[in-house]
């Protein structure tokens, strides 16, 4: 028996869920989703670069807050899911289970996605007054924190901080001040790269009571990254990220609603192409960057 035969507990947009107990396997697979939609095409190799990401960025926030994994080794793994290492290697986890918060943490350090369109609308993005005359792509004078609910099905909605602090209290503002720590850190190790940080998002759970990251960390599905070396504000930036998905599903007139198109063979290895450059940008990861390579042959 292997994992492919024995059927998640839970499937989300891209990650299938195999509940142990006290304990998960996470499984990243190459699916892909836009506009809360999953996607009829598969981007080789995909999985394997999220996966790579987020234990890269775990490992460098270590001394910050605590993570849930316990292994990435499918030899660790229990029966059946060991006796398919192969199918799991690179994008695979096995985690200890958290109490979820019912919230993303998205922090934003420019002005673009849906926080352009709120600003536009209502000079503030999630309750966050903005100055006046700001524009497309303009970084902002500080990131702040844009928290949305996390929906398990449909679209999560922006809140602002006070309505996640009714809900939370105090450990709202120990998770909005973890986030802008998290990012701050991070923007400065991307700096270094030659990458900008627009934005991002946190998921976060208690595990014997304690905050801990879990899930995706910085990875070109759940954030945008821009070249330092091109960005200039007042148009929308290169990024190696899923926005490119996103230009190309719009140029379809899909935003959501109705059957997801295809993505053409041309848009599938572009994707795959940008997300396979990031992780090198990002981590030097050589080996990675091979492995997916070999995913797509």
């Amino acid at each position: 028996m292997t994992p492919l035969s024995v059927r998640p507990t839970k499937s989300g947009k891209v990650r299938d869920l195999y509940d142990l107990g006290d304990r998960m396997i996470l499984v990243t697979t190459d699916r892909i989703s836009a506009f809360d939609a999953i996607l009829p095409s598969l981007v080789p190799g995909k999985g394997i670069v999220l996966n790579t990401l987020t234990k890269f960025w775990m490992g460098r926030f270590r001394h910050l807050v605590p993570n849930h994994i316990l292994s990435d080794d499918p030899l660790e793994y229990p029966a059946p899911f060991r006796d398919a290492g192969e199918e799991l290697r690179g994008r695979s986890v096995l985690v200890r289970k958290a109490e979820v918060f019912p919230f993303e943490c998205v922090v934003r350090a420019f002005l673009t996605g849906s926080g352009w369109k709120d600003y536009v609308k209502s000079g503030a993005v999630s309750g966050v007054e903005l100055p006046p005359g700001l524009a497309l792509s303009e970084r902002l004078a500080k990131p702040i924190f844009t928290p949305t609910t996390k929906s398990e099905e449909g679209h999560d909605i922006p809140v602002s901080f006070e309505e996640m602090k009714k809900s939370l209290g105090d450990e709202a503002v120990r998770l909005r001040d973890l986030s802008l720590e998290l990012f701050e850190t991070a923007s400065a190790i991307a700096a270094e790269r030659g990458i900008l940080i627009a934005d991002t998002k946190f998921e976060f759970g208690r595990i014997d009571g304690t905050i801990t990251l879990i899930d995706e960390v910085l990875t070109p599905d759940s954030s945008r990254f821009w070249k330092a070396d091109r960005y200039e504000p007042g148009k929308r930036q290169e990024s190696y990220d899923k926005q490119y998905v996103r230009e190309y599903l719009l140029s379809q007139q899909f935003e959501g609603e109705g059957a997801p198109p295809k993505l053409p063979d041309e848009v599938v290895a572009r994707t795959a192409a940008l997300y396979r450059e990031i992780l090198t940008i990002l981590t030097g990861d050589a080996q990675a960057l091979e492995e997916t390579g070999e995913q797509q042959s």
